[in-house]
C-alpha cells in the first residue's frame, strides 16, 4: 500500500522532477503532486509525495523534514486525509446583499457594507 507525504514550504521555483530527485534515494515514487492556484497558475508552495512503501516514506520524512532545499526548509509529514469541502458558494457569508448576524456585515448591501444601512446625516452650515 502506497503511503502520501505532505511536503510544505517548498520554493515557489520547484518543479515535479525537483521533488521527484530529492524523494528517489528513499525509494520508489509513484507521484509527484505539486499544488498550484486554479485561477492564477501559480504555485502555493506545498505538494504530495506517494512513495510505494510505508518503510520508504517513514525514511524520507524523517531526513527531509526541516530540511533546507532551494533555500527554504522543507516541512514534511505524512499526508492527513482531506477533509469534505462544501460546494459552492454555500455558507461563506459576504456576497451582495448578505444579512449576517455579528460582525461586519456582508459584502454590497449590507450593514457595513456599500449601499446598505444609514447614511450618515449631514449638518447644515
Amino acid at each position: 500500500m502506497s503511503t502520501k507525504i505532505y511536503v510544505g514550504n517548498i520554493s515557489f521555483n520547484a518543479t515535479e522532477d525537483d521533488i521527484r530527485g530529492l524523494f528517489t534515494p528513499f525509494g520508489e515514487i509513484e507521484s509527484v503532486k505539486l499544488i498550484s492556484d486554479p485561477q492564477t497558475g501559480r504555485a502555493r508552495g506545498f505538494g504530495f509525495v506517494e512513495m510505494t512503501s510505508a518503510d520508504e516514506a517513514g525514511k524520507a520524512i524523517e531526513a527531509l523534514n526541516d530540511k533546507p532545499f532551494m533555500d527554504r526548509n522543507l516541512s514534511v509529514s505524512e499526508a492527513k486525509p482531506q477533509q469534505p469541502r462544501d460546494k459552492g458558494f454555500g455558507n461563506r457569508g459576504g456576497g451582495f446583499g448578505a444579512k449576517r448576524s455579528g460582525g461586519g456585515g456582508g459584502g454590497f448591501g449590507g450593514a457595513g457594507g456599500f449601499g446598505g444601512g444609514k447614511r450618515p446625516e449631514r449638518g447644515r452650515r
